[in-house]
């Protein structure tokens, strides 16, 4: 199993949320902190990306926010993170965040998090990251989303052996289970790339 030093979250910066979601990102960075796992998340001040970091800082992590200076200027970032990288675009920003983290974990969101997770599953499945991506599914807020996917792999757009670039947790403790238990994914998959 590779070693899990850092782990990227994507989340949602939404705050009207219920305060389930709320709930399991902060507890997701408490146990982060407690294994001295560090979070790589986009920095946001707002919504389930402050509550993983405060949870995280909370509990004697660390949490290291990349952000665009776009953002910055905005005032949208959040100001406790323990190191805040800027960048120039949002594509370097999550180039960034893939390469910095030895995993990632999926909490709820809306498109930017939907088009960060979907970056990732296809960059796994061109056997350009290897990395454990774990979809933290509470609430069933992803049900719709990986039948979508299963019926992907069903109707062949996508390989059976694709479905095993995602594992779901239904909790935080799961999710983190889960990371710790994935092996780097085989790059010889790459060439299952075409179907």
């Amino acid at each position: 199993m590779p070693e899990i030093k850092r782990i990227c979250i994507y989340c949602a910066s939404s705050t009207k949320i219920d305060d389930c979601f709320f709930r399991d990102a902060r507890k997701l960075g408490q146990l982060m902190a407690a294994k001295g796992i560090a979070i790589i998340n986009g920095a946001g001040k707002m919504g389930l990306m402050q509550a993983s970091t405060d949870g995280c800082l909370e509990a004697g992590g660390e949490a290291i926010g990349i952000i665009p200076s776009f953002m910055v200027k905005e005032g949208w970032c959040h100001q406790g993170m323990t190191q805040i990288i800027e960048t120039s675009d949002m594509h370097t920003r999550q180039q960034k965040m893939a390469e910095m983290s030895d995993a990632a974990i999926v909490l709820p969101g809306g498109c930017g998090t939907f088009a960060e997770m979907m970056e990732l599953i296809t960059w796994k499945q061109l056997g350009l990251y290897l990395k454990p991506i774990v979809i933290l599914n509470t609430n069933g807020y992803y049900n719709p989303l990986i039948q979508t996917l299963q019926q992907a792999v069903d109707m062949n757009f996508m390989r059976q052996q694709h479905s095993a670039i995602w594992q779901v947790a239904s909790t935080p403790e799961e999710a983190l289970k889960l990371v710790l238990e994935t092996p780097l994914w085989d790059t010889s998959i790459r060439r299952f790339a075409a179907i």
